[in-house]
């Protein structure tokens, strides 16, 4: 990785940190460990038009673990301008445009409200389905309009709700080759070390199903870090 890699994640790790320490109240796990993947995301994989954020074909990431807003609002503010060093500063206040948790705003590039876990990964993959509606709709063999993906990042807690399974089962059975999901399997919760709620070996199914070349390239690039146990998968078991 290029030092000016490292330098701009670990700046996106320490406007978290900053937000959530003048706010009083966070959660800095997922800032510290998922910086280096929403980095990569952002400038090696996401397709977006800087112009028109509503751009229909763009692609959709969402953050199902809504607790972990800091490391959206910070990653947002250095590499797309999205927000203002006062938005960052207002992190968790009434009327902010920084709330708690992400809520809808495409002004600034938040594609769904989220914070109930297990949520934006079951609106996930609705929005994947949604995607395969369009392609089959509106694209012809000569002119391709819609191909976009949906990007989810979720926790350990979005997995423990039984959505997440079931609209994972869907996501399975369908073949939604559109879908990707990261797991920010950190192994703490805000009350303590995981495997006092949770004990599905999760990180034994990192499993890379017809994987696309770009999604490779997004595995190799982040098997840099070491302190990074994800699953990426474009079928979600």
């Amino acid at each position: 990785m290029k030092l000016n890699e490292k330098r701009i994640i670990n700046d996106i790790r320490l406007l978290a940190l900053d937000m959530i320490n003048t706010a009083g109240s966070g959660h800095p796990g997922i800032a510290l460990d998922f910086a280096p993947t929403m980095y990569t995301l952002l400038a090696y994989h996401l397709k977006f038009d800087m112009e028109r954020k509503d751009w229909c074909n763009r692609d959709r990431l969402v953050m199902s673990c809504g607790h972990g807003s800091a490391l959206l609002y910070a990653s947002l503010f250095y590499m797309l301008d999205e927000y203002s060093i006062d938005d960052l500063k207002s992190f968790r206040k009434i009327a902010s445009s920084t709330p708690g948790h992400p809520e809808y705003d495409l002004s600034h590039r938040i594609e769904m409200t989220t914070g109930a876990l297990g949520q934006g990964f079951a609106t996930s993959v609705g929005m994947a389905i949604g995607e395969k509606y369009l392609e089959a709709t509106f694209n012809r063999k000569k002119n391709t309009v819609f191909d976009y993906n949906i990007y989810c990042i979720c926790s350990d807690g979005d997995l423990m709700e039984g959505v997440s399974y079931e609209a994972a089962s869907m996501a399975g059975n369908l073949g939604l080759d559109n879908l990707i999901v990261l797991y920010d399997a950190n192994n703490i919760t805000a009350d303590g070390d995981i495997s006092k709620t949770f004990d599905d070996n999760i990180t034994d199914y990192q499993v890379f199903i017809d994987m696309e070349l770009s999604m490779l390239s997004l595995l190799r690039y982040l098997t840099d870090f070491n302190d990074i146990p994800l699953i990426i998968a474009d079928r979600v078991l």
